[in-house]
């Protein structure tokens, strides 16, 4: 395993992409795996910004108001850049009538905007709705691990948990299914708290609980039946009661995979992971998740100049949507992302000209 980077994560960050690109270019009849992939996301960044909380918070010079003006720089300077310079080309172009939105997306409200209007409109930005609950748990999330007692860190973690948990109880009382159902906070928040208490547990041992070693097998295969059922028309108790269980069975099964990407990832699947085809489309995942909707609606505007039917989803769409956003997000790592993430170094977690940077840390400034 590289000291700068933990390869097999960015293997599990092109297979969460890949569902996504999957999902929007390729999949017709409700496709569920998008959502799948923006969840194994979650347990991701969770994860490694707990594990890089923890860690600065472990160092004999902590100070927690110059570990939390840290991460905030460095969060701007790995997400702002490239997130706002999207904005600003929607706005100049307008593309697709997107411009009467802005100030939602540029305020990192884009989860609440689709949920209080309860439709995908304009669609070219619904998947900024994952970014603005990540960019949310960010504002808020260090201040817990950085502020809350030591002892209080677990137990903060299960009760997020336990209440992401509850707000799905609610939904049978609000009748018809909405938009907000997904959208909101709590809803994702047992995914990023998952990956969370994941970088809890790991600071003290790497052994798995028994519970979660006899679970993931049947946890994993009521997800593929849950997800199959939610193709399949049913009565709104039922339905309600299939969307929770597609929901959280996979999340023991993600949090599982993560932690075993960490470390514990061995063998075939391993050296898989680590493919440098593999790891470089994992580096640049954010762009590419942030450029697709893009690249989409320019190629279905171009589609007279293209020789494949882009205009629908299937094998053509996903072809050419698939290399033209990695082309793009390619440039943009190289040409503006990955110099602006090297300012990164400049704002270490903790005061001390001669201290080496940690491994998370070259991780992080390596483009988590």
């Amino acid at each position: 395993m590289s000291h700068a980077r933990e390869l097999p994560l960015d293997g599990l960050r092109t297979l969460a992409i890949s569902m996504v690109l999957y999902d929007h270019f390729w999949a017709t009849g409700g496709s569920v795996l998008g959502h799948l992939g923006v969840r194994l996301f979650f347990v991701l960044s969770g994860f490694l910004i707990t594990r890089l909380l923890l860690e600065a918070r472990s160092t004999v010079r902590y100070e927690p108001t110059t570990a939390l003006k840290s991460f905030y720089i460095r969060r701007a300077l790995r997400i702002f850049p490239p997130y706002f310079a999207v904005l600003g080309f929607v706005w100049f172009v307008n593309l697709e009538g997107a411009r009467g939105s802005l100030k939602w997306h540029a305020l990192y409200l884009s989860n609440f905007w689709y949920a209080l209007r309860d439709e995908w409109a304009p669609w070219v930005l619904c998947h900024t709705w994952s970014l603005s609950i990540e960019e949310q748990f960010y504002i808020a999330w260090p201040l817990v691990m950085l502020r809350a007692p030591r002892r209080l860190i677990a137990p903060v973690c299960v009760a997020v948990i336990t209440s992401s948990l509850a707000y799905r109880l609610y939904w049978p009382l609000t009748g018809t299914p909405s938009l907000a159902r997904d959208l909101l906070p709590p809803a994702s928040m047992d995914a990023l708290v998952g990956g969370a208490l994941l970088a809890v547990y790991r600071r003290t041992t790497d052994v798995w609980p028994q519970w979660m070693r006899l679970s993931w097998l049947p946890l994993t295969a009521a997800a593929i039946i849950f997800l199959w059922l939610k193709s399949v028309p049913m009565a709104p108790a039922l339905e309600w009661l299939t969307w929770i269980g597609a929901e959280l069975s996979p999340l023991v099964p993600f949090v599982m995979l993560v932690g075993y990407g960490s470390s514990g990832l061995r063998g075939a699947p391993r050296r898989l992971l680590q493919l440098p085809p593999i790891v470089a489309i994992g580096r640049v995942s954010y762009g590419v998740y942030l450029f697709h909707p893009i690249v989409l609606s320019l190629l279905v505007k171009a589609q007279a100049w293209i020789p494949v039917d882009v205009s629908e989803q299937g094998p053509g769409r996903f072809a050419v949507g698939t290399i033209a956003t990695l082309m793009v997000a390619s440039i943009s790592w190289l040409a503006f992302e990955k110099p602006l993430n090297q300012l990164k170094r400049h704002f270490p977690y903790v005061s001390s000209k001669s201290r080496a940077p940690s491994p998370v840390e070259a991780s992080e400034a390596a483009g988590t």
